[in-house]
């Protein structure tokens, strides 16, 4: 018989709270939803409460655990796993609970069970999931962002554009089908990148995802860091691209597909 993935390290009272969750990997283009959710659980002064043990979830040889040192002498492994913490809303009579860690492998059935295990027993009343992917989009431009939710009120009141992707799917999507069934209100909220910038964080990308975020669920972060982030960002593509003429002349064909649209 196996253990309990779920291990709860304290049981915080919370009002009304929302989860929040990214993903590492295959979702993750940029790694823009993880900062996105890492970015808020520092503006919140969040802790960890809770966490999903990796062994039925990971497969080690794809994501390996890491070998550290401590003090120099003895060794000590890291293992992979999905962690949860809490913190109040500024701004608004509500707490926010968030999930970060990488895209499991193995038991997707399962290990929605277990989240909606942690909405049950924290009181959730309304899941959110970030994503990031690469698409053709022009890397001047503001980020686009397109999302999903399992009431067509909501993805309404995100004012994004309806996602149309119909295609292979990850755990995001299998979470936000499981919620759907089980009629647990949830929310996905996605920025498209672009496809010829492999670098990774995309900060950009990040900050989209705070700001729609935040405007829409009455959050206020300071934005300011993520904000410079994107600039510096911005100014180092400008460079590479200038330096690039291969990658220039295919944004420059780029644009001209985009206005002939």
């Amino acid at each position: 018989m196996s253990s309990d993935p779920l291990t709860f390290e304290a049981r915080p009272a919370l009002r009304q709270p929302v989860l929040i969750l990214a993903f590492a990997g295959w979702s993750d283009a940029g790694a823009s939803a993880t900062t996105a959710v890492r970015y808020l659980t520092e503006q919140l002064i969040a802790t960890k409460f809770a966490s999903i043990d990796p062994e039925e979830f990971y497969d080690f040889s794809v994501q390996r655990p890491v070998v550290r040192l401590v003090e120099g002498t003895s060794r000590q492994i890291q293992w992979p796993s999905y962690d949860l913490y809490y913190g109040s809303g500024i701004g608004i009579e509500r707490d926010f609970v968030f999930g970060i860690g990488s895209e499991p492998h193995l038991r997707w059935r399962t290990f929605c069970e277990t989240m909606l295990r942690v909405v049950r027993e924290c009181g959730v009343e309304m899941i959110i999931t970030l994503g990031a992917y690469l698409d053709e989009v022009l890397y001047t431009r503001p980020v686009p962002l397109t999302g999903f939710a399992t009431d067509p009120k909501l993805t309404a009141e995100l004012d994004v554009l309806p996602s149309r992707y119909q295609g292979p799917t990850g755990l995001v999507g299998v979470l936000n089908d499981t919620c759907r069934r089980m009629g647990v209100p949830s929310v996905s909220l996605w920025a498209a990148l672009p496809h010829y910038l492999s670098a990774a964080p995309n900060p950009r990308g990040s900050l989209a995802l705070v700001l729609r975020l935040t405007q829409w669920i009455g959050l206020r972060v300071d934005t300011g860091p993520l904000e410079r982030a994107a600039a510096e960002f911005q100014g180092k593509v400008n460079d590479a691209v200038n330096n690039d003429p291969n990658l220039s002349a295919f944004i420059r064909e780029l644009k001209k597909r985009e206005f002939e649209q």
